[in-house]
């Protein structure tokens, strides 16, 4: 590995004060709980160059001598229901890791699946799962190589968990990092937002709206490989997964001391997903997306990256939405309908617990 010395052996970083007590829902909702957990726990505790950078995978060269690079990622997968309108746990689990390598510029290669099953789940549904794992990591081009199965006695889990690590490679000379955000990049999006989040409230029944909304579940490395063919302006690359787009934005502009303005009448959002939004008082830029992504891209380079992701069945709603600006550094505004600006601060809380 060529990325920096390994941390001395029996060498432990004093950790500073937690904010809590005690693990708060909120501390897996993607937003100011996870930073502060990451940043007062984590982080010091594990620090590394690596770690370091806080992007959803880790990047490294194994050879020193070739220009190939490889990116890591693991991730972990507690959503209820486990099958939803769209999609289940298994296929979710299998393109939530897909997309975190993706994100790196990365061609996803292997996964691996560690499966947390509760005494009595019902063998059919972990077929179902299983099933569905297997064709979803045909449709996205990978192999789950290797894996694991713990069983726990009933009432100590709530039926299947499932957590994957993946693989891939980085072929092209590109660092893509949410650390990378230049004043003047333009900000895209894949598409419509807020689908997934909605779709699993609507499968909890904690909305009585008579609609057909889906999940957005997809594997998006073909929709990458497309937009890094058209253009070497991608700087920033994430899916604005736990804490929706606010949050993700939030996070490239704090790591790359910029500020971003969002134009809010240019955010897609479908009727059913913002009127479901409106009954449960949420902001659709804060609702968990699983098949899209942000770009942050030179403006030079934007109409070509905007032209493939339209190309692409995957992108084929894309839109541009904002702009990185110089300042103010590592805040995120929102123009309104009216012209006005206001602060569109990062998730805090956990608004829809278990949605991924």
């Amino acid at each position: 590995m060529s990325d920096g010395p390994r941390a001395a052996a029996g060498t432990i970083c004093p950790l500073p004060a937690l904010a809590h007590t005690h693990v708060l829902l909120g501390h897996g909702s993607g937003g100011k709980l996870t930073s502060e957990l990451i940043e007062q726990l984590f982080l010091p505790a594990f620090r590394n160059p690596l770690l370091e950078k806080l992007d959803d995978h880790a990047v490294f060269s194994v050879d020193p001598s070739s220009d190939l690079r490889i990116a890591f990622t693991t991730d972990s997968f507690v959503v209820n229901p486990i099958f939803f309108p769209g999609g289940d746990i298994g296929q979710l689990a299998v393109n939530g890791t897909v997309n975190d390598l993706a994100m790196a510029g990365a061609e996803p290669l292997y996964l691996s699946a560690g499966f947390i099953l509760e005494e009595g789940f019902p063998m059919d549904d972990l077929r179902r799962v299983v099933l569905s794992m297997a064709d979803a990591s045909a449709r996205a081009g990978v192999a789950i190589a290797t894996g694991d199965t713990k069983v726990v006695q009933r009432g100590k889990a709530d039926g299947l968990f499932i957590n994957t690590t993946g693989v891939g490679a980085i072929r092209r000379p590109e660092t893509i990092s949410a650390w990378n955000a230049r004043p003047g990049d333009r900000v895209l999006v894949s598409g419509p937002i807020g689908e997934h989040g909605m779709a699993i409230m609507l499968a909890r029944g904690a909305l009585d709206m008579e609609v057909e909304l889906a999940s957005d579940t997809a594997p998006l490395a073909s929709l990458v490989q497309a937009m890094l063919g058209a253009t070497a302006g991608i700087h920033c690359l994430k899916d604005p997964t736990r804490g929706g787009v606010a949050t993700v934005l939030n996070e490239i502009a704090q790591h790359s001391g910029v500020g971003i303005v969002v134009e809010e009448e240019q955010v897609p959002v479908r009727d059913e997903v913002r009127g479901a939004c409106e009954i449960l008082g949420i902001d659709p830029l804060y609702v968990a997306n699983e098949g899209k992504l942000l770009a942050l891209v030179a403006p030079e380079a934007a109409p070509a990256v905007l032209a493939a992701m339209r190309a692409h069945p995957d992108g084929q709603e894309a839109a541009l939405i904002g702009v990185v600006t110089d300042k103010p550094r590592g805040r995120v505004l929102l123009r309104t309908p009216w012209g006005g600006l206001r602060v569109l601060d990062m998730l805090v809380g956990d608004p829809l617990p278990r949605i991924c």
